[in-house]
């Protein structure tokens, strides 16, 4: 039987993919069947996929079959429900249909198949929050205050849900399969002519001489294809299979490699120029145009990764680890050099078919052409072309995670329309800051950081930005920072216990404890969490708003000296081991620096500087231990 659901998820998850491109070349073939086709074959691929068989593994025969059987009674709800809503969707338009209890039943039937393929993907937050807001939507008359509302029975509950637009098969599926459906299949072809192996080379020869060395060159390149991957989990197994290992043999701790690669393939999410294809979701919600959008997240992108490098640089420093001794270093040969084109010409691909005015469907779809055509440079694909065969059923499979990911957000949406509650919630967090831009930042992050767990980062962003959507209007702060403002903190949830779906996939690979893993990413990425606030209260950072040469240096001075002072505060070490009151001091300072008084930036530069000379005359005692 797992053979046999092999080949279906093979042939569906290849489909899906075949579909996606048609769709980028030409036209969605029908908005009503598509739709509900999508749904209806991402949920079969989701069910064989995660099936009880697989997930709870069992030599007992009977066991094994009552797993299927469950299964099957799965796929049959979907196929029935999918059949039952194209069946009666036209006439539910006209407004002449009269709901039957028939109808309730199968739309539940459907919903719950919805839910539980959600649980078993990205396990019980999303699901649970899906639940809940059906419970609100029956039950809310009843709740105090600013929760109440009117009270909706279960045929109008089914009716927003399950048998409109609004609902599971509400925008947000039109535009992951218009959008960003050829984009994870650009990414899958991109992996598969071994692009990644490329690019992970000339990142260790270019990082040799950094006493970091494999740590530093696994930034570099997880930052670079996870600009192009949508799938933060993706990127880490993708990459972290060739760099984790490296780090470790370098000397550094397990758990430290493992949060290296999950920290950085996190950041790939919020890096120019694809930004995982979060940034054509915000061009699509905002109406900014894409170029705009992503020269404004360059800057915070570059001082993130720069924040990376020096905690490695610290680490480093810590256990005594030096550099790449010359004679040992990666030296790329001209073959290195041409294969690294499988990846940046998709790029330049990317941008360039953008800029001249082109639909980001067809970026992706050209850039995708273009991936294949350069992936013959690589000798191995020229052998077995038809890995690409293989990666277009990859790229289909990712593409059907998502999409039970976005089925479940389209029952939160659909209630949240239904009884108001993003209004209310909105009106909730604006009560509470009252006028106070920042309580009200420090609340939206908060709630990104709840609401990202366990999500890849183009649902997340979709379920902050409708939840919030509202108090993001009212903070008279510009439209697009804040939106690159929800994106940065639902990125960083990926690395935030207790879920920290990056730590959890880099931890096995690293051989170390989970939670360990994501603290130290959280660590490493300590300056991310403070980025985002910079942007919103110096907009001269995005190089769009408000920009003033002076503004913008300022700024630039600012958060590097206060990324230098909280990562090394981090990290205990500078030039020499930091004593604890000079770690506290340089947390305080670096938080000073960027407060939005002038006097208090002239007075933490000055206090830091005096710091940093101070600390500067310690003997340089570096422990020796290499030992991971």
């Amino acid at each position: 039987m797992n053979k046999a659901s092999t080949i279906i998820i093979w042939v569906l998850s290849t489909s899906i993919a075949l579909v996606a491109i048609y769709t980028a070349a030409f036209v969605i073939i029908d908005e009503i069947y598509q739709r509900s086709l999508t749904v209806a074959v991402s949920l079969i691929v989701a069910i064989f996929g995660s099936s009880l068989a697989r997930v709870y593994q069992t030599e007992n025969n009977k066991i094994k079959m009552g797993q299927w059987a469950i299964d099957f009674v799965l796929i049959f709800l979907v196929v029935l429900s999918i059949f039952w809503f194209s069946s009666v969707y036209d006439e539910l338009e006209s407004g002449l249909y009269s709901f039957l209890p028939d109808d309730l039943v199968v739309g539940c039937g459907g919903l719950l198949v919805v839910i539980e393929m959600t649980r078993r993907c990205f396990g019980w937050p999303l699901a649970t929050f899906a639940i809940l807001t059906i419970a609100y939507a029956l039950l809310g008359a009843d709740l105090p205050w600013i929760f109440a509302h009117g009270g909706y029975d279960l045929e109008e509950v089914m009716r927003t849900v399950w048998y409109s637009f609004d609902g599971v098969f509400g925008f947000i599926v039109i535009i992951v399969i218009s959008l960003i459906f050829i984009f994870i299949i650009f990414g899958a072809m991109l992996e598969a002519t071994g692009a990644g192996s490329t690019l992970l080379k000339i990142s260790i020869s270019l990082t040799g001489a950094l006493r970091g060395g494999p740590a530093h060159a696994a930034i570099a390149a997880s930052g670079f294809f996870g600009t192009i991957s949508g799938a933060v989990t993706a990127n880490v197994v993708g990459t972290g299979v060739f760099t984790i290992p490296m780090i470790k043999a370098r000397g550094f701790k397990n758990s430290f490699a493992g949060g290296v690669e999950a920290a950085a393939s996190s950041g790939g999410q919020f890096m120019p120029p694809v930004m995982g294809a979060v940034a054509f979701v915000m061009a699509d919600f905002t109406g900014i145009p894409y170029v705009i959008i992503i020269l404004a997240a360059l800057m915070p992108a570059l001082f993130y990764y720069g924040g990376l490098f020096i905690a490695v640089w610290v680490e480093a420093g810590r256990l005594g680890i030096k550099s790449i001794p010359k004679s040992e270093r990666e030296i790329l040969t001209r073959e290195d050099w041409i294969k690294s084109l499988m990846f940046f010409v998709p790029v330049i691909v990317i941008i360039a078919v953008l800029v001249s005015g082109r639909s980001p469907a067809a970026a992706g779809l050209w850039a995708t052409v273009a991936g294949v055509i350069m992936g013959f440079i690589n000798p191995e694909v020229r052998k077995k072309p038809q890995i690409f065969i293989d990666a277009l059923s990859k790229g289909g499979e990712q593409c059907a995670r998502i999409m039970v990911a976005v089925a479940a957000i389209g029952i939160i949406v659909g209630i949240m329309n239904l009884t108001g509650l993003g209004i209310r919630f909105s009106n909730m967090v604006l009560a509470f800051a009252g006028t106070n831009l920042f309580f009200a930042l420090v609340l939206m992050a908060l709630a990104s950081l709840v609401l990202g767990m366990g999500l890849p980062t183009i649902p997340a962003y979709v379920i902050i930005v409708i939840i919030m959507g509202g108090a993001i209007e009212k903070l008279g702060v510009p439209k697009m920072l804040v939106h690159l403002f929800v994106v940065y903190f639902g990125v960083l949830s990926a690395i935030t216990p207790p879920v920290a779906i990056a730590a959890y996939a880099a931890a096995p690979i690293a051989k170390a404890n989970p939670m360990n893993t994501a603290i130290q990413a959280l660590k490493l990425s300590s300056v991310g969490f403070m980025i985002p606030f910079v942007l919103i209260y110096n907009p001269s950072l995005s190089l769009v708003y408000e920009f003033e040469i002076f503004a913008f240096l300022s700024v630039i001075f600012r958060l590097a000296l206060a990324i230098w002072l909280v990562t090394t505060a981090m990290g205990g070490v500078d030039r020499a081991p930091l004593p604890a009151y000079s770690r506290v001091l340089r947390i305080a300072l670096g938080i000073t620096v960027l407060l939005t008084y002038v006097e208090a930036q002239i007075g933490g530069i000055i206090a830091a500087l005096i710091l940093l000379y101070v600390d500067s005359k310690r003997k340089k005692l570096i422990p020796n231990d290499t030992s991971p």
